[in-house]
């Protein structure tokens, strides 16, 4: 019966794996030193040699011969690679993952070697395990007999309870690099009489991403043909899907504005029968890939990609701006968005490659969407403007034996007037288009957020003048004049925010009798509800 090639050439010793040095060179010396763990805990991602270094270390275990071991050629060797030995008891958790498998393994632990010097228990997939599995399996994994030893093997060791990883030595498995796959994989064709171009090999080792069985499983199915001599354009015949090399040539294709060759390329790819909607996610996948690639300096753990394909995304990310980047992805999906539901998925992809493969299109949105922030703050600064009324100019205090800064008069129609204040000081007028009162107005808008009763003086107060060192505010009662002295240090804070120079407030009340005696009902019923905390009711 035939075997496929991963089987039929799986390695039976350490000097047979491909890549993990690392983890060959520690279990090669526990077992010359012979401080084997009670447990182990094998990670990596799919076909890196969980499972067979698992079975190389069972092996080493119960090995006859003398010197190094595994010999591979012992009686015991040869039973655990036929896998009629009894002391290697091989189980897969995704199918028993159960309380009662787990207690079926704990009562045959007990039971010493019948035939080797260790019996090992090897759980593939150990992730799937049930909680309640996970629980009944502790106990024996932290204190198992003395010749007994686990070797726990998984994809995702993030799904294990913390109490399974610190019973555990872990050892993490690596993507095998490219060129040990071409190497290996150039052995194998050797042994079989095929000639395989290297740029073949490389194309095979590319798309297993660093899987030692899925470069032998696309090798196997080139060779599977018969043909005798197999070139990049056969593997390429071979594989009818997407791998790296698709998306980085489209992307080239499409940021270099080859529009024809880009569309063709799409053609080749769904006639070899991709599907369409498949191959956007991967293309917008491959584009997260760019985006990264811009930022992680070994971005191959965040990708999931052998270090290989990572160089070959950042070379690409060198030549993209973070713009084209970003523009592109945006486009991507909101192309997925609209071929989810629609009956035409290829022509809304196609007409996506066209309007990204257009020279400048990246920077076109980007430059469109700055100009759209662009107005959207000029219309912002102008509704600010409308609503505040004229601007107000702030003037700077310069302290270079110049005589103080005038009086700045409340009337604007003695703008150009001189006159002299109380004490004495001078107040010429500022340009026309300041405002007295949009000054007043912001004050009072920043003071509601102090109290929420501030306000109930505005209407009956205004500001007059400001000179260098003080700003006069004149009340249209005595009860607003007190209103107003006894919240003088926060309007003094708030004309130090809008003008820049700390002035004291100097209060005046209006002459005119008929205002003096004014009495504002709505303020004194306000000020009493803020003293007292009720709601008050004048009659």
């Amino acid at each position: 019966m035939y075997q496929a090639l991963y089987r039929a050439y799986r390695p039976e010793i350490f000097e047979e794996m491909l890549g993990q040095k690392h983890i060959v060179k520690i279990l090669k010396n526990q077992l010359t030193t012979d401080t084997i763990n009670h447990a182990y805990l094998f990670c990596g991602t799919r076909g890196t040699g969980k499972t067979t270094t698992a079975r190389i270390l069972a092996k080493g275990l119960n090995c006859l011969a003398e010197g190094e071991k595994p010999c591979g050629k012992c009686e015991n060797c040869l039973a655990i690679q036929e896998g009629t030995f009894i002391d290697v008891i091989e189980m897969d958790a995704a199918s028993n993952n159960g309380v009662e498998n787990i207690r079926e393994l704990r009562e045959s632990v007990k039971y010493p070697p019948a035939v080797g010097r260790k019996k090992v228990y090897i759980i593939d997939e150990v992730h799937m395990l049930s909680t309640g599995a996970f629980n009944a399996l502790l106990k024996t994994l932290e204190e198992p007999p003395e010749n007994v030893v686990f070797v726990l093997a998984t994809t995702e060791p993030q799904k294990l309870p913390a109490t399974i990883l610190s019973r555990c030595m872990r050892l993490d498995f690596r993507r095998v690099p490219e060129n040990t796959l071409v190497s290996g994989m150039q052995a194998i064709c050797e042994d079989r009489g095929v000639r395989t171009s290297e740029d073949a090999l490389h194309l095979i080792a590319a798309n297993a991403d660093g899987s030692v069985r899925d470069a032998l499983s696309i090798l196997d199915q080139c060779l599977s043909g018969g043909q005798m001599n197999i070139s990049r354009d056969d593997v390429l015949e071979f594989l009818g899907t997407s791998g790296i090399e698709v998306f980085l040539e489209m992307t080239d294709l499409v940021q270099s504005g080859r529009t024809s060759e880009a569309i063709l390329l799409l053609s080749k790819v769904l006639a070899d029968g991709k599907d369409v909607r498949q191959f956007m996610r991967d293309w917008l996948s491959h584009y997260r890939g760019l985006l990264i690639s811009k930022f992680v300096q070994n971005p191959q753990d965040i990708l999931n990609m052998s270090l290989e394909n990572t160089e070959r995304l950042a070379v690409q990310a060198e030549k993209l701006d973070l713009s084209e980047i970003s523009c592109v992805i945006v486009e991507l999906a909101k192309t997925m968005a609209d071929a989810k539901w629609s009956p035409q998925p290829r022509v809304l992809l196609e007409l996506c490659i066209v309007k990204l493969s257009e020279n400048g299109f990246a920077t076109a949105l980007l430059t469109k969407r700055q100009e759209g922030d662009a107005q959207g703050k000029k219309r912002q600064h102008k509704a600010m403007e409308a609503a505040d009324g004229n601007n107000i100019q702030t003037v700077k205090e310069e302290k270079k034996e110049k005589k103080a800064d005038p009086v700045i008069p409340a009337d604007e129609e003695a703008a150009v007037s001189v006159e002299k204040t109380d004490c004495g000081e001078e107040r010429n007028a500022l340009p026309e288009d300041f405002s007295l009162e949009a000054l007043w107005h912001r004050i009072f808008e920043d003071g509601e957020s102090f109290k929420t009763s501030f306000n109930l003086i505005r209407s009956g107060t205004s500001l007059e003048a400001i000179t260098e060192k003080e700003f006069i505010v004149s009340a249209s009662s005595s009860l607003k004049l007190r209103y107003l002295k006894e919240n003088a240090a926060t309007l003094e804070d708030l004309m130090e925010k809008h003008t820049g120079v700390r002035r004291r407030l100097r209060c005046a009340e209006q002459t005119d009798e008929a205002i003096k005696q004014e009495t504002d009902i709505d303020a004194i019923r306000a000020m009493a509800e803020e003293a007292l905390g009720i709601k008050v009711e004048i009659e």
